[in-house]
């Protein structure tokens, strides 16, 4: 994805922020937990956190004690990550994209992203986050894959044909993989690209979390994703109105959204030979 492409669709979410908050699904604690076991962390560990959102994860870190300093590049997002975050003594959070942050020569235990990693290019992001890491730090990407179960109702097989109508023939259309399927893609860095020798062998485990909507809840959750943020707003609202009423018809007002939450995390290795930096 070309820099432009990745400025411009995070834009998107930077729209709307409140139902971007109230709809998202958050990260389990058994995930932070493995995080903190998994990475050594000792007492008030700094972290980094790229594209911090409204700060659902952000809240998580600093509840275990942790020093944030968050970075996000929606000045609507990130106000609202300041209110929300207001509480937390020793978090930070600034404007900026990460690529063009200005660290101030700060070093940290441990760099997070989490379902953000995707929005920074990469031939400058990973070589970024082993500058900013102290040596031994550690590399956390943190996600969602949205999955089906045999058997389950699931939204988009209910809705398939509303999808074509509105959208016909929309590359961003398609079932969930099933549960089993994603548990087995354990290797590397998913979907990013990899940062080769920057960072070491990933440990990765997943965590079966869900969310449950009426039929009007689950279009706002559909509100907020980049899919149907990109559509125009004459083809998105009609659409999110009758995926509504096909959830309160067929589903009984009663939709899951199903997803395997992941932990991706790497130790900051020794830089290549011949690496130079390109920030």
């Amino acid at each position: 994805m070309a820099d432009a492409d990745r400025r411009a669709l995070g834009r998107l979410f930077n729209e709307v922020p409140e139902l971007y908050d109230r709809v998202r699904p958050g990260y389990p604690d058994t995930l932070f937990a493995d995080l903190f076991n998994v990475t050594g962390m000792g007492v008030g560990p700094r972290v980094l956190e790229v594209g911090c959102g409204t700060g659902q994860a952000t809240r998580s870190l600093a509840a275990l004690g942790c020093s944030v300093t968050a970075v996000e590049p929606g000045a609507g997002m990130a106000a609202l990550a300041r209110q929300r975050l207001a509480a937390f003594d020793d978090v930070t959070v600034e404007t900026s994209t990460f690529e063009e942050w200005d660290d101030r020569g700060a070093r940290f235990d441990v760099l997070v992203a989490a379902s953000a990693w995707h929005w920074v290019d990469p031939s400058t992001g990973w070589p970024r986050a082993h500058g900013v890491l102290r040596p031994g730090g550690w590399m956390a990407l943190l996600g969602h894959v949205v999955v089906r179960r045999p058997g389950e109702p699931e939204v988009y097989a209910e809705t398939a044909d509303l999808h074509e109508l509105f959208s016909p023939g929309n590359p961003d259309w398609g079932h969930p993989p099933p549960e089993d399927d994603v548990r087995g893609t354990d290797d590397g860095w998913g979907l990013v690209e990899d940062p080769g020798g920057l960072f070491g062998p990933t440990i990765v485990r997943w965590y079966p979390t869900v969310q449950w909507f009426d039929g009007d809840g689950f279009a706002d959750l559909l509100r907020s994703l980049s899919p149907y943020r990109r559509l125009d707003h004459d083809v998105r609202e009609p659409l999110l109105d009758a995926v509504a009423g096909r959830i309160r018809t067929r589903m009984g007002d009663r939709a899951a959204r199903r997803y395997l939450s992941v932990l991706r995390v790497g130790q900051r290795a020794e830089r290549a030979p011949g690496m130079t930096a390109t920030w």
